[in-house]
């Protein structure tokens, strides 16, 4: 029986390595804020203007709850998900947690390359951009580093870079 779960924040990659990962070692993959949408029918972003964020991270670890119960998975995480309650300390008793580490400048690369509308950072400039993930970053690194591994993701910007981090992840996780 194996769980791996994926944190680090949002444009790290953790949905493509998850893809990745789980194609590679023979697990299903789940990304939560997919399966949270799907229990919901509705995306994210409606959830967040119905619920707001107290009720979405509610909502959010109860699901994170079901989803981290099933066997031979990859579970993709939210930016957030390991800074509410006691989600990091849960993630780390379900299995192997993993934080996706990239600088700033990489993050906002990716962001800005990233097909997923983000309501959190849709309006802002290159400039507000790299001063709101610094800032985040800060708050939710301390969460990120009580994973029990840790992986550089900073050189993922073509498919073949992403075979060698999945590959370096998957050695990291067998030793």
């Amino acid at each position: 029986m194996k769980r791996i779960i994926l944190i680090g924040y949002m444009g790290a990659g953790k949905t493509t390595v998850g893809k990745a990962l789980a194609k590679d070692m023979g697990l299903q993959f789940y990304d939560l804020d997919w399966y949270i949408e799907s229990r919901h029918r509705k995306t994210i972003a409606q959830i967040f203007a119905e619920m707001g964020e107290n009720g979405f991270r509610e909502l959010e670890r109860r699901l994170l709850h079901e989803v981290a119960e099933f066997e031979d998975v990859v579970i993709s995480c939210g930016g957030g998900t390991p800074c509410f309650f006691d989600n990091i300390d849960y993630m780390n008793r379900q299995g192997d947690v993993v934080y996706l580490k990239a600088s700033v400048e990489v993050l906002c690369q990716h962001l800005k390359m990233g097909k997923t509308v983000r309501p959190l950072i849709k309006d802002k400039s290159p400039e507000e951009l790299a001063l709101f993930v610094e800032q985040q970053l800060a708050q939710r690194e301390p969460y990120y580093n009580q994973a029990t591994h840790s992986l550089d993701v900073s050189l993922m910007d073509n498919y073949e870079k992403i075979k060698i981090t999945v590959a370096k992840l998957r050695e990291q996780l067998l030793q």
